[in-house]
């Protein structure tokens, strides 16, 4: 059972998480703390904690951190039950830690505090559906996007170390085609230097092609994920089945925590952030937010600067009026996250308890 945490005797569960355990303190909606405890992060520790927490009476709402880390295993226990959880962030308070000392459960009782604040407001993600799906598919192929580069630039660093007559037929060649090359070169006993380097170049050619089969077979089933949760992103102008699915992955599969276009530029970085004093008016550049996000807006800005009409139509009117290219990006990246977000409310309706 829940309460609002404008009830001064609600009971608000602020939770530091860790790999191997969570530390939780409990504190009344006056801010009087009333009990802690750490618990193992099993099933049965969860359990654990949701039983100590009923002995308080009526609980408002359980601050969690990292509930995409640590804490996500608590974070759907708890939702499981029906109870509300909050997505507290983690503070970087270095001078307070300085003057009251640092421990788990200090950092716990932090969490309540920024829940019974107000500042700690966020919904975390359910991570049970196709987007969670999506993430999970997509860290996949990152990891071997980056590998295949690593394989590439290191077996080209060997390359520059040949001898002159196998430097000179593989420098020129494309990438594709030095792979295929690299693969095909005759391989005897490893006796001589050229023998292991021959060795070497085929071994990480084969290896290139490998992660290629892979990162191929990981966009195919992004694309079809992608496809089915939100057909209409894909099919948008410079969004393709990589930036959806960051986009998607940004929203989380209960994409009715984002509850405005403002919001959602705001989790992507692209809002202004207000610097103004007395007379002075003005804005400074956002660089928080999620920056893989921010990234992928400025691929479909960029994407979109060079082949969309519309775009470029603005572009010119916008140099018209003295804004510079950089300044330009800025004010197109808040439109495509505007943009987005319709797309992806559009495709994933509010529940019926929130309409």
């Amino acid at each position: 059972m829940t309460q609002s945490t404008t009830d001064p005797n609600a009971v608000i569960i602020g939770v530091d998480t860790h790999k191997d355990t969570h530390a939780a303190v409990a504190i009344n909606g006056l801010g009087a703390r009333l009990g802690d405890r750490i618990i193992p992060t099993t099933q049965a520790g969860y359990q654990q904690l949701l039983e100590w927490a009923k002995t308080f009476g009526v609980f408002a709402a359980f601050g969690v951190e990292g509930t995409g880390s640590y804490g996500k295993g608590l974070s759907q226990f708890l939702r499981r039950q029906g109870l509300k959880v909050v997505e507290v962030s983690r503070p970087c308070r270095r001078g307070q830690q300085r003057l009251q000392g640092k421990d788990d459960l200090l950092d716990a009782e932090d969490a309540a505090r920024q829940v019974l604040a107000g500042q700690a407001t966020a919904t975390p993600k359910s991570s049970e559906g196709g987007v969670e799906m999506i993430r999970i598919l997509k860290a996949a192929r990152d990891t071997a996007v980056k590998a295949q580069t690593q394989v590439i630039v290191a077996l080209k660093v060997i390359i520059v170390t040949a001898d002159a007559a196998l430097r000179a037929q593989l420098e020129s060649l494309s990438t594709p085609q030095l792979v295929k090359a690299c693969a095909q070169l005759e391989v005897g006993t490893l006796d001589t230097p050229m023998a292991t380097m021959r060795y070497a170049l085929a071994a990480m050619a084969k290896r290139w092609t490998q992660l290629h089969d892979e990162i191929e077979t990981h966009t195919q089933h992004l694309t079809t994920l992608a496809q089915a949760a939100a057909p209409e992103l894909v099919q948008a102008f410079g969004i393709g089945t990589d930036t959806a699915a960051e986009m998607l992955i940004t929203f989380g599969d209960n994409a009715e925590r984002v509850h405005s276009e403002a919001a959602f530029a705001k989790m992507c970085g692209v809002c202004p952030i207000p610097a103004s004093s007395g007379k002075t008016q003005r804005h400074r550049l956002n660089r928080g937010g999620n920056r893989q996000a921010n990234a992928a807006l400025f691929r479909v800005v960029i994407v979109r600067m060079r082949w969309h009409q519309p775009t470029q139509d603005y572009v010119a009117r916008r140099i018209a009026q003295g804004l510079s290219k950089r300044e330009i990006i800025r004010c197109l990246k808040r439109y495509v996250a505007r943009e987005i977000y319709h797309i992806i409310r559009k495709s994933t309706p509010l529940p019926k308890c929130l309409t």
